[in-house]
């Protein structure tokens, strides 16, 4: 028969019979990247819940908003701003050009490519979602303060920019 595993010294002064429920993922606690995975599901997962009325998805909201700050980019230059591979891209703006929230025009100087444009229904809408995802932000991170929640912002930028 195995031993029973020990509890930490902090616990074991707990009276007889105590239940005590250590998570089952507690071995990852001190991992950075494990901590930073489960706060991006959270996050993912209240934006996913509130762009699904709009029949979108996170994907998809980024690269709507990285077409309206850069009007007419390239395929290739969208995967690399969404860090995706540049065949993703594809069924992604299918997807936009099958609902008229995006375009593709050829480029005159080279007739292969195309630059990716917003419709007029694609920038309204756009609008709406950002302070869908605003709000969606607030709500995931409810738990801390304006300053934290600035802090923490700050942090993550630092590490993902170096």
């Amino acid at each position: 028969m195995a031993k029973p595993a020990t509890l930490p010294d902090t616990q074991e002064a707990l009276p007889a019979g105590t239940d005590v429920q250590v998570p089952l993922d507690a071995a990852l606690d001190d991992l950075i990247g494990y901590a930073m995975r489960r706060a991006q599901l959270k996050l993912f997962q209240t934006l996913i819940n509130q762009l699904s009325s709009h029949d979108l998805r996170p994907a998809q909201f980024s690269a709507m908003a990285i077409i309206d700050q850069n009007p007419g980019l390239m395929q290739a230059d969208l995967a690399r701003a969404l860090s995706i591979e540049p065949p993703q891209v594809v069924p992604l703006l299918n997807k936009l050009e099958s609902r008229a929230l995006a375009v593709r025009v050829r480029c005159k100087p080279d007739k292969r490519s195309y630059g990716i444009f917003l419709s007029k229904t694609g920038e309204a809408l756009l609008k709406e979602l950002k302070q869908i995802a605003a709000q969606s932000d607030i709500d995931a991170t409810s738990a801390l303060d304006p300053a934290e929640r600035e802090e923490l912002l700050r942090l993550l930028k630092k590490v993902y920019q170096d």
